[in-house]
């Protein structure tokens, strides 16, 4: 026999942040809405949690029905309740955010969605719900934890030129970087495996390759090493 609780509950949601970066722009995983409230509107993926999983199987779940998107990392950002924040009953959700490479990604509209699209994270369309505060929350973390932890290279690809990788810091952290003291810096590190490949494909003289060194830092940060940027 089902339990009746004397107070009235709140519902409980889960949204996701999907971060990529492409073309030097930072982008976000917006899906467009199929049905009512805000039929029509962008918004990020997610959905209500059903009382048999887990968050983070809630989350997981949304995110392969309205995108396609499955075995990406997820970690929790915030928890949202305004009592307005959603029109149909009282809503709280939890968001959580991932870092993700484009190129592993097909991403398709599924069931719950119209479209599913990358958006320039500084440029997105007029959001539903209260998911322009959850971005403002996700990019502030962002913003934060790559100055602290080698986060960023999760967004690029698995070979990387130096320019790719100042413009991404400069995509997240919302402002130009002086070039020969980021690199200085960078390169100090002993994070970065020199390659002896360069770019194919481009106009320019083509620009060294370079590799994260998962390894290395793995290990340096066994010792006490602080990753700064």
């Amino acid at each position: 026999m089902p339990y009746t609780y004397t107070y009235p509950r709140p519902a409980l949601t889960v949204d996701a942040v999907v971060f990529g970066f492409d073309e030097g722009a930072l982008k976000i995983l917006l899906i467009q809405r199929a049905h009512p409230p805000f039929e029509g509107r962008w918004a990020f993926p997610g959905g209500f949690v059903h009382v048999d999983e887990t968050l983070d199987q809630a989350v997981r779940r949304e995110l392969e029905e309205e995108t396609g998107a499955s075995r990406i990392y997820l970690e929790q950002l915030y928890s949202f309740g305004a009592l307005d924040r959603d029109p149909r009953e009282r809503v709280v959700s939890v968001a959580y955010y991932a870092l993700v490479r484009l190129s592993d990604y097909r991403i398709r509209a599924a069931t719950d969605a119209r479209a599913a699209r990358w958006f320039p994270a500084a440029h997105t369309p007029r959001l539903a719900f209260d998911h322009a505060e959850i971005l403002k929350v996700a990019r502030g973390r962002l913003r934060g934890k790559v100055r602290y932890q080698p986060v960023g290279f999760e967004l690029l690809p698995e070979k990387f030129t130096l320019t790719e990788i100042q413009h991404l810091y400069e995509a997240v952290l919302e402002s130009e970087l002086d070039k020969r003291n980021f690199r200085r810096k960078l390169l100090a590190m002993g994070l970065l495996a020199e390659l002896n490949e360069y770019q194919t494909g481009v106009r320019h003289r083509a620009a060294r390759l370079y590799r994260f060194d998962r390894r290395r830092y793995q290990e340096l940060t066994r010792r006490g090493f602080d990753f700064e940027l």
